[in-house]
This record gives C-alpha cells, sequence and structure tokens, in this order.
C-alpha cells in the first residue's frame, strides 16, 4: 500500500503513514490511526502519573497510605496490601456489554468502581515508601522508576545506582549527582550523556574522563578545565577555589554554556545503534522515531521501552513484543490500547492487568482469560461477542467534549484518565498551562493550598556547604521559583513552594563539596527534563562545511576523509531544531572530530 498523508483530529497538522505502518496495522487488525504520532504519545502519557504523591485512606482497611490518587478522587483505592489480598474480587465488578451505549462510557463505569492500587510498588521496595514503579530498591527516597538501586533520592529513571541524588535516566552511578543520561559514573555531578567518568563536573558527551569539569566531547582526559589541560597542580587550585560554592557554580555554568555553542553536538545521543532515528537509543536495530529506549528492534514511535521487538505507540515498556498504542508494561504479548499490565497475551483496551490472557474491557483482573468487562466467558462466547463489540464501537463512537471520535483502534480518551493533565508525565514532557490544557478539554488540578512557614529565605542560604550547620536539618526552604511577596510559584513545574534537607542528604553533600540547592525537587527534575531535547524530529542538513562549522565558530581538527574541504552532504534526523544555535554534526563528522 502506499504511504497515505492524514490530518490529525486532535491538532490538525498532517501526518504521514508509510506502507510498512500500513503493513504493521494489517498484522495487528488495527485500523489506521486518526491521531498523529506526537498526538498519540501524549495521550497515552496523560495515564500514567509517576511522581505526584497524596496521603489519603484506603477504602477497605481505612489506614493511611502514600499514593498517586488525592483524596478528592472519585475511584475507589485500595493500599498495597488490600489490594494484592484476596478480601475484594475484581470479577465480582463484572457486567454485560450494553449495544445501547458507546463502548467507552461503559469502560468509564468499570474504571469507577474498580478498586485501584494507591501506588505502583512490588514486594522489593526496601524502606522506600515515597517511591512509585521501579523494582528492587532499598532506603530511596522521592525517587521514581527506578530500579536495582540502594539510597538514590531525587531521582528518576535511575539503575543499578547507589548512593546518589537527583540523577535522570543513569545507570551505574555511585556518588553521583545532577546526571543525565550517564553510565558507571563514579564521583561525577552536573553531567550530561557521559560514560566512564570519575570525580569530575560539568561533563557533556564525555568518555572515560578522569577529573575534569567544564569539557565537553573529550575523551580519555585528565585535569581538564572548559576544555583546556592544565597541570595537576593548577587544576587541583581551580577547583579547590569552585568546589562548594552556589555563586562559583553558577558563574560557571553560565562560561559552560557558552563554551557548549562553540563545539559540537551529535545529531543524536545513540550509542550501537543502527538503521534508527530518535534520541538516547541504546543497542537497537531498525527502531524510527524513538526517545530514550534500549535493546528494541523493528519498533516505531516508542519512549522509554527496553527489550521490546514489533511493536509502535509504546511508553514506560519492558519485554514486550507485537504492542501497540500501550503504556506501562512489562512482558506484554500482542497488547492493544493498554495500561500497565504484566506477563499477559492477547489483551485489549485493559488496565491493571496481570497474567492474563485474551481480555478485552477489563481492569484489576489477575490470572484470568476470556473476560469483557470483567465478565468470565467461554473461549467461544468471547471469540463471537468481541468482534461485535468492535463493529458497535465503529458503529456508535464515543465522541468526547472537543468532538474528538473514539472508534476502535483509538486509546482511551483523555478525559477517563483518573489524573489531571499536570499530575502526569505529559506535562513534564509537553508541558501546558492551565488554560491551554482546559482548551484542549484536559483535566487539570490546581496545586493544593500549603501554609509552610518558610524559614529561610533562598538569598539565606550559606554559599559554602562549609559554612552550612546542622540546624540546617530544621529549617524550611524557600524554593527560588516561589515568590514570597505574591504568594505565587514562577514557574509551571509542580513547584512545592518550600522544602527541606533530609540528613542522609547534607551527609552527602558534605561529603563531595557541594553546595546546597536553591529549588525543590520537583522543580529540580523539571530542569533535568529540559536539559533534554524535545521528543521530536526535525530533517537537517550536518553543519560541517569542509574545515570549519557552517557559523565558521568550530573549526575542525582533522580532514573528514568523505567529503574533504567539500560541505558533508550528509542529512539526518535530530531532535535539535534547526533555528537552535548549536552546531550539529553528522554522526560520522562527529566521531572523527571526537576520536
Amino acid at each position: 500500500m502506499n504511504k497515505e498523508t492524514k490530518q490529525c483530529q486532535n491538532c490538525q497538522n498532517s501526518f504521514t503513514v508509510e506502507p510498512e505502518d500500513f503493513a504493521f496495522y494489517d498484522k495487528i487488525q488495527v485500523p489506521p490511526p486518526t491521531f498523529c504520532p506526537g498526538c498519540r504519545m501524549v495521550r497515552r502519557m496523560m495515564w500514567r502519573n509517576e511522581r505526584i504523591l497524596y496521603k489519603r485512606k484506603c477504602d477497605l482497611c481505612g489506614e493511611d497510605t502514600i499514593g498517586i490518587y488525592h483524596s478528592e478522587n472519585y475511584h475507589t483505592i485500595y493500599c498495597q496490601k488490600c489490594w494484592w489480598s484476596d478480601e475484594w474480587n475484581p470479577m465480582s465488578y463484572g457486567r454485560d456489554y450494553d449495544f445501547t451505549k458507546p463502548f467507552f462510557e461503559q469502560f468509564k463505569e468499570l474504571m469507577m468502581t474498580v478498586p485501584r492500587m494507591a501506588i505502583h510498588q512490588d514486594g522489593t521496595f526496601v524502606n522506600s515508601p515515597y517511591t512509585n514503579y521501579g523494582m528492587e530498591i532499598k532506603n530511596c527516597y522521592l525517587s521514581y522508576s527506578t530500579g536495582y538501586s540502594e539510597n538514590v533520592n531525587y531521582s528518576n529513571q535511575t539503575f543499578y545506582s547507589n548512593d546518589s541524588f537527583d540523577c535522570l535516566d543513569d545507570h551505574e552511578l555511585e556518588l553521583c549527582y545532577e546526571c543525565n543520561g550517564c553510565r558507571k559514573n563514579y564521583k561525577v555531578d552536573y553531567s550530561v550523556a557521559s560514560d566512564n567518568c570519575t570525580n569530575s563536573s560539568f561533563v557533556i558527551n564525555s568518555r572515560n574522563c578522569f577529573d575534569c569539569f567544564g569539557c565537553i566531547n573529550k575523551r580519555n582526559k585528565k585535569y581538564f578545565f572548559l576544555n583546556e589541560f592544565l597541570s595537576e597542580n593548577e587544576y587541583n587550585q581551580r577547583i579547590d577555589s569552585i568546589k562548594g560554592s552556589y555563586e562559583k557554580y553558577v558563574e560557571l555554568k553560565k562560561q559552560f554554556a557558552t563554551l557548549i555553542l562553540k563545539n559540537i553536538s551529535p545529531a543524536a545521543f545513540n550509542k550501537n545503534t543502527q538503521n534508527s532515528t530518535g534520541n538516547f537509543l541504546e543497542n537497537c536495530n531498525n527502531i524510527c522515531n524513538g526517545f530514550s529506549s534500549k535493546r528494541c528492534e523493528d519498533s516505531r514511535d516508542i519512549f522509554i521501552t527496553h527489550d521490546t521487538k514489533d511493536s509502535h505507540g509504546t511508553c514506560y515498556l519492558m519485554k514486550s513484543n507485537n504492542c501497540y498504542d500501550l503504556i506501562a508494561g512489562i512482558g506484554i504479548a500482542n497488547g492493544k490500547f493498554s495500561c500497565y499490565g504484566r506477563n499477559s497475551d492477547f489483551c485489549r483496551y485493559c488496565e491493571l492487568y496481570f497474567t492474563s490472557f485474551h481480555l478485552f474491557a477489563c481492569v484489576g483482573l489477575r490470572n484470568k482469560q476470556y473476560c469483557i468487562l470483567n465478565k468470565q466467558y467461554t473461549k467461544e462466547q468471547y471469540e463471537e461477542l468481541a468482534p461485535k463489540i468492535i463493529k458497535h464501537m465503529n458503529e456508535m463512537p464515543y465522541i468526547d467534549k472537543k468532538g474528538r471520535i473514539y472508534k476502535y483502534g483509538e486509546f482511551f480518551p483523555p478525559e477517563l484518565s483518573p489524573f489531571a493533565y499536570n499530575e502526569t508525565v505529559a506535562q513534564e514532557y509537553f508541558p501546558l498551562t492551565k488554560e491551554q490544557a482546559i482548551n484542549k478539554g484536559y483535566q487539570w488540578k490546581d496545586p493544593e493550598t500549603k501554609n509552610y512557614q518558610i524559614t529561610l529565605k533562598t538569598e539565606q542560604i550559606p554559599d559554602h556547604i562549609k559554612d552550612v550547620k546542622d540546624d540546617m536539618l530544621n529549617q524550611v526552604i524557600q524554593c527560588k521559583h516561589y515568590g514570597i511577596d505574591s504568594k505565587q510559584t514562577l514557574c509551571n513545574e509542580q513547584c512545592s513552594m518550600a522544602f527541606k534537607i533530609i540528613p542522609r542528604e547534607l551527609e552527602f553533600y558534605r561529603k563531595n563539596n557541594l553546595p546546597l540547592p536553591r529549588l525543590c525537587p520537583n522543580c529540580r527534575h523539571y530542569q533535568r527534563i529540559k536539559q533534554r531535547n524535545p521528543l521530536k524530529l526535525w530533517h537537517r542538513q550536518c553543519m560541517c562545511a569542509g574545515t570549519q562549522s557552517d557559523n565558521k565558530v568550530y573549526r575542525n581538527t582533522i580532514n573528514h576523509n568523505h567529503h574533504n574541504d567539500n560541505h558533508c552532504p550528509n542529512e539526518f534526523e535530530t531532535t535539535y531544531a534547526p533555528e537552535r544555535k548549536e552546531i550539529v554534526y553528522c554522526e560520522k563528522c562527529y566521531q572523527e572530530e571526537v576520536a
């Protein structure tokens, strides 16, 4: 089938369905999408609240519990112990399919009644109550989607790491701070996409560096400061005059930002990846429009998807295959339009489903098969009824309040989500104001009024960590984004207005000679997200003009044999928009420069 240009019914922009996409849709028996890839990603993300935690009572045992649903949320919420217990039966909420009402109305009614788990933790979380998603963590605090780690705090997507704070998408870190997309680092802080580095700060896209500060694109270097080599004595003197001081860090950060624009950037931060487009891909093959994913093959439009094959439109998925329009799952095969499952096969329009097979429109089921709306059927009955429901979905579609039409093949409408837009990861990667969200027909939750008695203003925090006393642990510190006089936050980042320093945190800053933060944990997380490019690709040409960059700012250090003194002809897909100031080189030119 030839490629086809369609208009997204959400944003009204055009998007292309390629022949290989049609082949995939035919294989899994779904119609082509009516939303563009970007709008489909946002629609899925609106079903995942990772980081906004509330205290409320379990609706079964009545005990206080920490969870992702605020106390005014209209769903039935059980604590972890109760949800996994035998004290209730999700099949008791089953009902017949009603052919006089749209499908999604019936699914919403089921969602409203079936109990939901307050928070997504399993039995491998040890002394880590204020965490959500992930696995096998110990003594972690305010960390999310994190696994196989101990004493990791204020972090997200951090694995196999220890004694680290404020990290995003990292593996095998120890004593690290503010790392973003890093691997196998020790005592590294304020760094992005750097691997196997030790005792370094402000390094970007560097490898095997020791004792480096403010470096870009370095390999196997030591004692480099702002990309210049110093003697060991000069380097240590320079570091001693900076380390621990917040004001010095702010000053050096500005110099570093200028240095970044004088050096080259790769079109993508991908590793060992072939025939793929996207960013932060590792060990992937034949991926189109993929982001922050590892060991995936033959897939398209994926985000934080690992060890997965032959799938389109997935987020937060692991060890799965043949999936479409799915968010949050492990061990899913042939799954479609579903949210949060494990070890299940052939499930469609399901939520909170575990070790189950051939489910359609079910919520909260475990070890079940051939169920529709939580009602048990025989195999023959199921196979007869499911096609009739699909036909009914197409003949009586659900129409949301903005006029968007939902037939079979569309993910759940946003207005069915149990979360407000600004409670979900959608707000982190595609931020909106309250007015914008409401205009799009999305839910919004105003932050709870918090009457913190701020005892320490941002400007009163000691500049140097050596001057911080133990009584700092008793202070309620103003977040720099919160205006005390105006009583308003200056950002749209779930700012908590104030924060405290916990004992292990102060010990960490002292041990590593780091200044205290000026932002609350939520605002710090959003700054790390902003360090990354958007989840969008632009088609561009390499900016290598022969012996120097197009803008004449960067001069090449070596001859590039594939184009010599001529302009590099290579074109690529990149997350750097054309109007940005970074000097973007293709993979071949970039590797020749940094090798």
